[in-house]
């Protein structure tokens, strides 16, 4: 008896379920609904064991939450080919490519913090920095940014305020269009640096 293809459909089967519940619990925290397993399985059309099958603590469903919210972030990023251009130009594109997926996310960033510790957090995120760190240091080398302040401090810098402008627009301080605009030149602004003074 071959069992090649059932495998193959549990597989299947498995892997449309945790992007259910995935999808679940992203919708329940954009809603400001509390996140139990009762409702993420009702949000998710599936039973509770099968959410603890895949998922035995909120712990480890946010990590995943997270992870894919930073992996669909990174595959937009990538998109932007940060390797091509001015460096300038290439971060403001990258930055109107990668934030909206981040934006869309701050709810899930904010109930991970109150969950998974500072290290299991930064290692989520050590791909995002290290992208923009890349596309720093190039422009560091071709003299289009600043050099008095090192490329992981600014790389950083650009992730931070990435957050905060999604945070902004979740609590409602700014509009989302409005966000998307200010971003890139902003992070352009701080990775060139000062201007010199024009004299009179």
């Amino acid at each position: 008896m071959n069992t090649i293809p059932a495998v193959g459909v549990r597989r299947a089967i498995a892997a449309r379920n945790i992007e259910a519940i995935l999808d679940g619990t992203e919708r329940l925290l954009r809603s400001g609904r509390s996140l139990t397993f009762s409702a993420v399985a009702d949000e998710a059309n599936v039973s509770r064991p099968t959410v603890y099958a895949h998922f035995p603590d909120r712990g480890s469903l946010l990590a995943a939450s997270v992870e894919r919210s930073v992996r669909q972030a990174l595959d937009a990023m990538n998109r932007a080919k940060p390797d091509r251009g001015p460096a300038p130009e290439a971060l403001a594109r990258l930055v109107r490519s990668g934030w909206e997926h981040l934006a869309r996310h701050v709810q899930l960033t904010q109930a991970a913090r109150a969950e998974l510790s500072v290290d299991a957090l930064h290692a989520h995120h050590v791909e995002a920095i290290n992208m923009i760190e890349r596309l720093v240091a190039r422009g560091q080398r071709e003299k289009a940014f600043r050099s008095d302040m090192p490329s992981w401090w600014l790389a950083t810098s650009c992730l931070a305020l990435i957050h905060s402008a999604a945070q902004a627009v979740a609590t409602g301080q700014m509009g989302r269009q409005q966000a998307a605009q200010l971003l890139p030149g902003t992070l352009v602004d701080l990775c060139v640096g000062p201007r010199p003074r024009k004299s009179r």
